[in-house]
């Protein structure tokens, strides 16, 4: 019972973090972001490596030693109990580490200025392909790639020159 309380508070503590592109952090909200247009290039798989922060091992910890010093008397309970904390927390850890690995896709992005970036993100709604034009939008050092939102051709904007007069004429003939 306490391995699956485990594996539900890591569980827990991972949702919390994301590169998901369809979730923005809440302190992202309502802050310009700069956007780059683009076309993709190449996408390939990759998988984001789980985090080790130590809570996992630490919960894992604790609940071994809580555990292992419940068996046996005062002296084997310590025992035990140190073996617990050991046990639990390279089980928290190795937990902790799955459970916050991920799928994802690096994305080959080629500027309109001619530049190429790449950015790994979770795979999102949108499956994107090689050509699709794209937007990178990059918010406090963080980059996430869309589909371009289609834009409608815009008319020229008018030219600033001022109203030609006609030449004057003469009326003598």
């Amino acid at each position: 019972m306490r391995k699956i309380i485990l594996a539900a508070t890591v569980a827990a503590l991972a949702a919390c973090s994301t590169t998901n592109p369809d979730v923005i952090q809440r302190g992202d909200a309502q802050r310009m972001s700069q956007v780059l247009d683009g076309t993709v290039v190449s996408i390939r798989a990759v998988t984001v490596d789980g985090s080790q922060s130590g809570v996992g091992a630490v919960a894992g910890g604790v609940a071994g030693a809580v555990a292992g010093s419940s068996v046996g008397g005062k002296r084997e309970g310590a025992i035990v109990g140190v073996l617990g904390a050991v046990a639990g927390a390279a089980l928290g850890n190795a937990i902790e580490r799955g459970v916050t690995k991920e799928d994802a896709i690096e994305i080959l992005v080629q500027l309109r200025n001619g530049e190429r970036r790449a950015i790994v993100q979770a795979r999102g709604s949108e499956t994107l392909q090689p050509g699709d034009t794209v937007i990178i939008v990059t918010n406090g050092g963080k980059a996430r790639v869309t589909r371009a939102p289609y834009a409608p051709p815009q008319p020229p904007a008018p030219q600033a020159h001022p109203q030609a007069y006609p030449a004057p004429t003469s009326s003598r003939l």
